[in-house]
């Protein structure tokens, strides 16, 4: 009798703290968009698990179909575009959209816009998946790519794997939607594993074929490193070893053909229009696509041109009636097909933090192609935290007009000032979120 009173007990106060939670974050969320004292991705975060440490764990009961993205680049857009087709489809989702992905940005994410909901698209960081997966449910996990990123935090790739496949481990009825093209992706142990990757790539211009040296390596099971058929940036492409093992086939395979200010997708002789630039972007809308058509999505055809990018991923905004294109960057590879996409021409800002989200070793900077940029007819601004070390970069890449501006704010309103014409920017995670409360860049 007294243990079914004890029970009663915790369950009733467990259920107090998550209605106290809920509605704190609520309020806190309101307080926050008022005053804009913070960007609210995780502080509510933090509050809800303090009051309530099993949150996520009584949010399933919430969401019927659970959906996460995870990898080194992509997460935000991928599932962007993948909430954005479910909601065009007339249903509704849950989706940490700010792109914080640690467990307190998950926790914020659903804290402050908890109902029911068909789906959740949840963005999760490599290392908090496993995290996240103790309290939270999952039908659906896309894997997008597994890059060096952030070796303060993650290490070498096979302690990054490890991670992703600590949580997979978790959920053995998990459905996989991997990569691939992507050797490490593809490679991941589950129950039951779909595929998706690109078959070829046509460009539209030639001066969107720029060549990056910067590759990756990968042995085969047998120890021989890989060789190719084709390789399409990275370790991304069609891979095989002489002992007989092969890239994976994929159930979802695409031609793309890359533009100037977008991309098509055909994919079963269906063409997909996607408003994004670089092939980077076209995996990620193929690993949308790919999970949309496996969950029973409709309309994507028509729905995919009317998405619009989160902050800092390929987004334009206005400044001083000229247009900035905002292009996050974050590791080697990821930054150097970011840097074929941009625009020579334009007035360029590049700003570099070293904040814990962005990883504290900024090493990378020697290893991505800052060369690209040696062609620029105007000058490069650089801001941020580590301006200095970002100025020498681009001394070592053979550029020598280079403005220093280290305040952000100063920096951006410097670049418009000065621009001839369009601007991009180019900045690393804290620096865009540093971005995203400057009143100067409106929307288009």
């Amino acid at each position: 009798m007294l243990k079914i009173k004890i029970h009663s007990e915790d369950y009733f106060l467990g259920k107090i703290r998550f209605y106290v939670a809920l509605f704190t974050a609520k309020l806190l969320y309101h307080i926050i968009r008022i005053t804009k004292l913070s960007s609210g991705t995780s502080v509510i975060g933090m509050l809800v698990l303090k009051i309530c440490p099993d949150f996520l764990k009584r949010c399933n009961k919430y969401i019927d179909v659970k959906i996460n993205v995870t990898g080194t680049n992509g997460k935000t857009t991928t599932s962007g575009i993948i909430s954005h087709l479910i909601t065009k489809s007339g249903k509704t989702v849950i989706n940490n959209s700010m792109g914080a992905n640690m467990l307190t940005g998950v926790v914020n994410a659903l804290a402050v816009s908890l109902k029911h909901a068909d789906f959740s698209v949840i963005e999760s960081d490599e290392a908090y998946l496993a995290k996240i997966y103790d309290q939270f449910e999952a039908d659906y996990l896309v894997v997008t790519n597994l890059f060096r990123d952030q070796l303060d935090r993650y290490g070498e790739l096979a302690a990054t794997k490890r991670l992703i496949q600590n949580g997979i481990d978790k959920k053995p009825e998990l459905k996989l939607i991997l990569n691939a093209d992507d050797p490490l992706v593809a490679s991941f142990e589950g129950k039951e594993k779909i595929y998706y990757g690109v078959e070829n790539v046509y460009y539209a211009d030639e001066s969107l074929k720029a060549a990056s040296s910067t590759e990756e390596v990968f042995n085969c099971p047998c120890g021989k490193p890989l060789k190719y058929e084709k390789k399409f940036f990275a370790q991304q492409g069609h891979y095989y070893c002489d002992c007989g093992y092969r890239r994976a086939e994929a159930k979802y395979k695409a031609d793309v053909m890359l533009y100037k200010d977008h991309s098509v997708i055909t994919l079963d002789n269906k063409s997909y229009e996607i408003p994004l630039v670089g092939l980077f972007n076209a995996y990620n809308a193929l690993a949308a696509i790919a999970l949309c058509l496996e969950a029973g999505i409709k309309d994507i055809e028509s729905n995919l041109a009317s998405f619009k990018v989160a902050f800092g991923r390929s987004e334009v905004k206005s400044i001083r009636g000229k247009k900035a294109l905002i292009q996050l960057i974050k590791n080697p590879i990821g930054a150097n097909e970011v840097l074929k996409t941009v625009d020579l021409d334009s007035k360029i800002l590049i700003i570099i933090n070293d904040n814990y989200a962005d990883g504290r070793d900024v090493s990378w900077l020697w290893d991505a192609e800052f060369e690209f940029l040696k062609d620029a007819k105007q000058e490069i601004v650089v801001s941020g935290i580590r301006a200095n070390d970002m100025a020498l970069r681009l001394k070592y890449a053979g550029i020598s007009n280079i403005k220093i501006v280290p305040e952000i704010n100063k920096a951006v309103d410097y670049a418009a000032k000065s621009a001839d014409n369009d601007i991009t920017i180019l900045p690393t995670y804290t620096a865009l979120l540093k971005l995203n409360k400057n009143k100067q860049l409106r929307s288009k």
